[in-house]
């Protein structure tokens, strides 16, 4: 599978596989009057960020700032109290276990209660939440589209996520912490154009660690799995930069997978150019030509007989030699078969757009 994680959907194993688990007691669902909501605050002094929702069976998660790795809960309610159940696999093989308890209860805004593990229901640690109106709190990086909505969108995510990045001292590319992908920035480059790279960084960062959240915990400690995302500039024209983004996962389940995506950007806007503004009729069709008029040297007869069954769709960047284009919709198992070709600008010369602001990027040099 060769396509861009939107959001990570995989099937939360942890948390599908602990339905049934009573350890914390009470009644299944949340206690009448309960509120939608983020809360921040702390659980035995250390801090942590949580997120109650009243619709979404996802909603229902916290996460230790310090580590930044969400824990799925079910809720349970005993009369006015919210009783959240934490569940997580420890192996990756291995069933749900419960790990812990809050007993909440309304306290102003916010909610108060304890926390305790089920085999220690006597040890419990004190837990303090204070209501957090995300689309208030300050942001601390550019502001940019890609970083508005995932406040509103996802804001345990924002929460992680809106804070410094570290960038290279050569000023070239940007790190961010929590989930430790580096992404390319260009020095002197317009801010609509760093800001569009930054929003890319999110969300790549952002399917991480949801990536990194459905793991198992042996496997969080595993740095060959989760998300690794590798990203090249592999075109910088004064009208136009390219980049290659290429993406292996593994978030459990069957097997690790992959993706790649191509992005064409306007250096002063940041945003996207399609390919029909560069050359107007390379629609779907003409691409899946040209990709086979190009094959890989020593392609495999399956591999072949895959490609030319028709249907194929793609990612495309450019390089200074052409236009670069992978296949996006290959099945997992045939995944192997979507080499990239690259098609020489001057094959291109009788399809361009030759009142393109873009036309002098695409003459070969």
């Amino acid at each position: 599978m060769r396509r861009p994680l939107t959001t990570l959907t995989l099937a939360l194993l942890a948390h599908a596989g602990a339905q049934d688990l009573r350890a914390c007691g009470g009644q299944p669902g949340l206690p009448a009057g309960a509120r939608d909501g983020v809360y921040r605050g702390s659980l035995g002094g250390r801090p942590i960020a949580l997120q109650v929702s009243l619709e979404d069976f996802d909603g229902l998660r916290y996460f230790y700032e310090r580590i930044g790795v969400d824990i799925q809960l079910t809720a349970f309610h005993q009369g006015h109290a919210l009783i959240l159940q934490e569940e997580v696999h420890k192996q990756l093989s291995g069933d749900a276990v419960v790990t812990g308890c809050f007993t909440l209860t309304p306290a102003g805004s916010g909610l108060k209660g304890t926390w305790h593990a089920p085999a220690s229901p006597g040890a419990r640690l004190s837990v303090s939440l204070d209501a957090l109106d995300v689309s208030k709190l300050p942001l601390n990086l550019p502001s940019t589209p890609g970083l508005l909505k995932l406040r509103h969108d996802d804001p345990l995510a924002f929460l992680k996520l809106n804070r410094a990045w570290v960038k290279a001292p050569d000023g070239r590319s940007v790190r961010e912490p929590y989930s430790q992908l580096t992404y390319p920035r260009l020095p002197g480059g317009s801010a609509a154009l760093n800001g569009a790279l930054q929003d890319r960084q999110l969300r790549n960062a952002a399917d991480a660690l949801d990536c990194r959240s459905q793991l198992s915990q042996d496997a969080q400690r595993d740095t060959t799995d989760g998300y690794q995302l590798t990203t090249s500039v592999t075109l910088l024209r004064p009208t136009l930069i390219s980049l290659r983004e290429d993406v292996y996962y593994y978030c459990g389940g069957a097997h690790p997978d992959d993706f790649t995506v191509g992005l064409i950007l306007d250096r002063a806007t940041g945003k996207g150019v399609p390919l029909t503004q560069l050359w107007p009729t390379l629609n779907a069709a003409k691409q899946e030509a040209l990709y086979l008029a190009h094959p890989a040297q020593g392609l495999d007869p399956d591999c072949r007989e895959v490609l030319t069954a028709g249907g194929l769709e793609f990612t495309a960047h450019l390089r200074p030699v052409g236009l670069s284009l992978t296949p996006t919709s290959l099945p997992h198992v045939v995944s192997a078969c979507g080499d990239t070709a690259v098609i020489p600008y001057a094959e291109l010369r009788a399809l361009v757009n030759r009142a393109s602001p873009y036309l002098r990027d695409l003459t070969p040099r």
